[in-house]
């Protein structure tokens, strides 16, 4: 399995024709949204059909269909938080939960923005050790032993009201977890949330919010990195595709997780994952995949 590395960027995805960037499209849009891993998947299923991998420029600008998605179907609330905001501002009422819900997502992205331009260079760059499927193995398999954790452990009592802004701030550093592929946003930060004892719905929908800014300025970052790398048309008609694509599956994985989270726990996710890691490492181990 090959990449395409022009100016060390790594921009698999050129190579690959419109069915194969629906299917990753498909996807990217569910698992980026679920706590499994979109990077992982997109990594594992080209390497299970022989595919060229669609690289990590591929995997940070599909996350703008994540984040048209969250904003689509939380839209009440994303409103609510900018109208509040500006409300709350005009008034000097700082105490509104509003503006305090505002204030806990930017506090909460600060950890992963500093981390994420920190790291950059090694997480774009072609060939990067981090996208290998053993460390994509071993970090399914931590997580899933952390949500599991979470599960035993905590009893999901508390609603976003009652978050505090250190709290919020655990969260955010939890969220820098997920710059390490196989570890999932928000798989880090919904499980950080119900450490917290937050409501597993409550804890996904804060997940959900407090991910905006990240996958915004990450998004936009690599279509600038893109745009001036001046990759081809026809890669930039692959990737609007895939981002139709992707945003569609996102919306209907947000819907499927709110309403399983609504009266199920995450153990499904906690096995899914388990099992993932195991049978990366093994494959790997055995040549079977590389």
């Amino acid at each position: 399995m090959s990449t395409s590395c022009p100016g060390g960027l790594d921009i698999g995805f050129a190579s690959l024709d419109y069915l194969q960037i629906a299917i990753l499209g498909v996807v990217q849009g569910i698992t980026e949204l679920l706590p499994i891993s979109s990077t992982a998947h997109m990594r594992i299923l080209p390497a299970l059909l022989g595919w060229n991998d669609p690289g990590s420029a591929f995997s940070a600008a599909m996350q703008l269909a994540a984040l048209a998605a969250v904003v689509s179907y939380f839209w009440r609330d994303v409103s609510g938080v900018v109208a509040g905001s500006v409300v709350a501002v005009r008034t000097r009422d700082f105490d509104s939960q509003p503006f305090r819900l505002a204030v806990a997502i930017v506090l909460a992205t600060i950890p992963i923005g500093i981390a994420g331009l920190a790291l950059s260079s090694v997480l774009n760059a072609c060939n990067s050790p981090l996208r290998s499927l053993t460390v994509i193995g071993v970090s399914s398999l931590v997580m899933a032993v952390l949500l599991a954790a979470a599960e035993f452990s905590c009893r999901h009592l508390r609603s976003m009201p009652e978050m505090r802004l250190r709290d919020a701030l655990i969260v955010g550093l939890a969220q820098i977890g997920a710059l390490i592929p196989g570890v999932s946003r928000s798989g880090s930060t919904l499980t950080a949330a119900l450490f917290l004892n937050l409501k597993r719905d409550e804890a996904a929908r804060f997940s959900f919010l407090l991910g905006l800014p990240a996958i915004a300025l990450a998004g936009l970052k690599e279509l600038w990195v893109l745009y001036h790398a001046h990759i081809p048309p026809e890669a930039w008609k692959l990737l609007g595709f895939g981002l139709v694509i992707a945003s569609i599956s996102a919306f209907c994985a947000i819907w499927g997780l709110m309403r399983f989270l609504e009266k199920f726990s995450t153990w499904p996710f906690v096995i899914y994952r388990a099992a993932m890691g195991i049978f990366l490492i093994v494959a790997v181990q055995a040549g079977l995949l590389h």
